[in-house]
């Protein structure tokens, strides 16, 4: 194990609550786990929208006040675009989040049962039990002028296809 893994690895300790996050278009689903890996919540679901957001926070707020934890760690696949309203909402509320490999996910998941049926609420599971073991990244987000960009570049590629067709 490397050095970097072991540092992720430290980031969970005792007084970290793990939230796993099954990302989809219309609702999320949430597990929560302490650093041994035992499932301090069932998943359960929130919606995609500010109302279920905050659904979100004030549920983590009572488990954190429920189980004794002084820090959280969110961590999520980036399925698509739809983590990103989730990321503008954790960041804008000073909420830690990383990311886990969509294929670290279905590996585990067809570890753990030998199944490959896609279940969000076992996902969430599943992607809690990576970030305690330390297998996420952190992410990059853009801000400022690199945003702008990045959306002004993505905007002309877009355009030129629709001229193009």
């Amino acid at each position: 194990m490397n050095r970097n893994m072991n540092e992720k690895i430290n980031q969970v300790n005792e007084d970290t609550l793990v939230i796993g996050i099954d990302i989809a278009k219309r609702k999320h689903y949430a597990c929560a786990m302490d650093d041994r890996g035992r499932v301090l919540q069932k998943s359960f679901p929130f919606h995609q929208s500010s109302d279920g957001f905050m659904h979100f926070l004030q549920r983590i707020g009572t488990l954190q006040t429920t189980h004794a934890k002084s820090n959280i760690l969110v961590g999520f696949e980036p399925t698509g675009h739809y983590w990103m309203n989730l990321a503008d909402f954790l960041m804008v509320n000073g909420i830690p989040f990383v990311m886990v490999n969509p294929m670290h996910v279905s590996r585990t998941k067809e570890l753990d049962d030998n199944l490959q049926t896609k279940n969000d609420a076992k996902d969430a599971r599943v992607i809690a039990q990576l970030i305690r073991d330390g297998r996420y990244s952190f992410p990059r987000i853009l801000q400022g002028v690199e945003a702008e960009l990045r959306n002004g570049s993505s905007f002309r590629l877009k355009w030129q296809e629709d001229k193009l067709h």
